[in-house]
């Protein structure tokens, strides 16, 4: 499964595949300004997409994403391919780092709903693009479905609404030990899945 993302630098024609990002990142690590430059603009759109449906506010959003971007110049170098997509670790920073933003807030905000993130600008990907996307949704999809009810709901609620483990527990009235090793176990099973 590839992962590509359009880019938004006109210059930049064609999309970034996983490839792509994986030489850039690797170029990052190592320093490259003019490597980073180019990541951000391969991939802030979805980045801006991600933190904007967990926080609900395009300056906290912005906010975030920049300091997820200062974290990846910091962190490439720990990127491991062999563990996650490009796409899907710059995604868990960004997601993290709207995390941080809502419990250094002291104040639940209301997440926006999933469909909202269509509605996030980003340069169109072509049709061959659209149809890979469409069947690796419908593959997580797949996968999803195949985790036992209590985990797909869990990774569902962390993930798409930004809940943090504290507030699965509470929600669920189970100890945060049980719902972190339930989110694992699920998470491991839906790697597993995706990669066959």
């Amino acid at each position: 499964m590839e992962d590509t993302v359009a880019l938004r630098n006109p210059a930049d024609a064609a999309p970034m595949d996983r490839h792509g990002l994986e030489r850039l990142l690797a170029a990052v690590a190592i320093g490259d300004a003019q490597a980073f430059e180019r990541l951000y603009h391969a991939t802030s759109a979805k980045m801006f997409g991600v933190c904007l449906r967990l926080l609900a506010d395009r300056d906290e959003a912005e906010d975030a994403v920049q300091e997820a971007y200062a974290a990846i110049w910091r962190k490439a170098a720990q990127y491991d391919a062999s563990i996650a997509s490009p796409i899907s670790w710059l995604a868990m920073i960004a997601h993290n780092k709207a995390v941080d933003r809502l419990r250094s807030d002291g104040t639940a905000r209301n997440a926006l709903p999933i469909e909202f993130a269509a509605d996030v600008s980003d340069t169109a990907p072509g049709a061959p693009a659209l149809a890979e996307h469409a069947g690796e949704t419908r593959q997580l999809d797949r996968c999803l479905n195949q985790l036992e009810a209590r985990r797909r709901t869990l990774i569902r609620t962390a993930f798409f609404e930004g809940a943090t483990y504290e507030e699965l527990a509470r929600r669920t009235d189970t100890p945060i030990g049980t719902v972190k090793s339930w989110i694992r176990r699920g998470l491991m099973q839906l790697r597993t899945c995706l990669e066959s």
